[in-house]
């Protein structure tokens, strides 16, 4: 087996000797690289995976200070500096960027070339990060065309950085650069899902949340509810004589006028966990916990008002000159011995009389 301190004893040995050294030199590369790749995997997110690099590289190489600095996009900025070490960093503020016009860092990203200082001391673009810090050697991070920032290494010897250790640190950087490219990939695919997902909740129309996105959520409040023994109500609204509407204005216009009850509805989901959601044709619905039926009832009286004083023109309805709604409301105290659906078919049940009474009212139903 073979520790840090092998770097340092193939420093000490002369040139010639060196060379008898090299397959001990190159296993223990073999070894810190695979280290490396494998502690690169177990980060849950890439501030995680870097952390776990600079601590590995610290762990197996006698080296001060490990450090890998990341730029924005533009290459213009560092904006995110994760490190380890013996020695304590005092690291350059980064809360708004740290241009790369500063620094030796600044230095080695602008060039796109590894830096090697001997003595800090003398080193014009050098910025302290601790005064025990004699030399440095700092290599850019790149995946193919793109930058992504510097990994830096700090030693408290001036002659430590001898060709063999910087062959180590350069295949170093590569492999972080593979590793922050894999971790940006993943996180790029994961915020993709996450779109995609959020996408698939939402109703292409109105732009509210749809059936699917409602139906989760019920089984969600109603299972809340039951453990915290809450009332939920929901407020059912069909568009009265929307076929009549299509035939009278045609198919854009009755999309625009369910887009506008869909905004009308929106304004009343104002509880932090209420839900506006298309249920399925013409018909929206609204989720309402921790209200009574008698304040969900006055919830679609309110809206049903709302949709009156709207007036979009309706030339073939039997009600009004404008579109109306009728509107079906259920409350109830979820149990875990019970199913949601009771609750939907409360409404529907409350939705279907209202229609019978002759439509554009509100109409309540008790949960059977």
């Amino acid at each position: 087996m073979h520790g840090p301190g092998d770097i340092v004893e193939l420093a000490d040995q002369p040139a010639g000797a060196r060379e008898t050294v090299a397959p001990v030199w190159h296993a223990r590369l073999t070894a810190l690289l695979a280290e490396v790749s494998r502690e690169a995997l177990q980060g849950e997110d890439l501030e995680e995976v870097l952390r776990r690099i600079v601590e590995c590289l610290v762990r197996n190489l006698p080296v001060a200070i490990a450090s890998i600095i990341l730029l924005d996009d533009e290459g213009a900025h560092f904006v995110q500096e994760v490190w380890a070490g013996d020695l304590d960093l005092y690291p350059a503020e980064l809360a708004h960027g740290w241009p790369v016009s500063v620094g030796a860092a600044g230095r080695c990203a602008r060039t796109g070339e590894a830096q090697l200082i001997t003595d800090v001391d003398t080193d014009p673009d050098y910025v302290p990060g601790n005064t025990k810090v004699r030399s440095e050697y700092l290599v850019p991070i790149r995946h193919r065309a793109r930058l992504h920032g510097v990994l830096n290494i700090e030693s408290t010897q001036p002659d430590f950085f001898y060709p063999e250790a910087r062959d180590v640190f350069d295949a170093i950087a590569d492999q972080i650069a593979g590793a922050i490219h894999l971790a940006r990939v993943v996180a790029e695919l994961e915020s993709a899902n996450r779109k995609l997902e959020a996408l698939s909740m939402i109703d292409g129309l109105t732009g509210i949340a749809n059936r699917r996105c409602f139906d989760q959520r019920l089984a969600a409040e109603w299972e809340w509810q039951s453990v915290e023994h809450r009332e939920l109500a929901i407020v059912l609204i069909d568009a009265d004589a929307f076929k009549p509407l299509n035939d009278a204005h045609g198919h854009l216009y009755g999309d625009e006028c369910l887009r506008e009850l869909a905004r009308l509805c929106a304004r009343f989901a104002d509880g932090a966990d209420d839900l506006v959601a298309r249920f399925g044709g013409e018909e929206l619905v609204l989720l309402l916990p921790d209200r009574s039926l008698e304040a969900a009832v006055a919830l679609g009286e309110a809206l049903r008002r709302d949709v009156e004083a709207a007036a979009m023109r309706h030339d073939n309805s039997a009600i009004a000159p404008y579109v109306t709604v009728s509107v079906g409301v259920a409350s109830v105290t979820p149990t875990s011995g019970r199913s949601p659906d009771r609750l939907i078919a409360a409404a529907d049940r409350a939705l279907y009389a209202a229609k019978a009474q002759g439509r554009n009212r509100v109409v309540a139903a008790q949960v059977e």
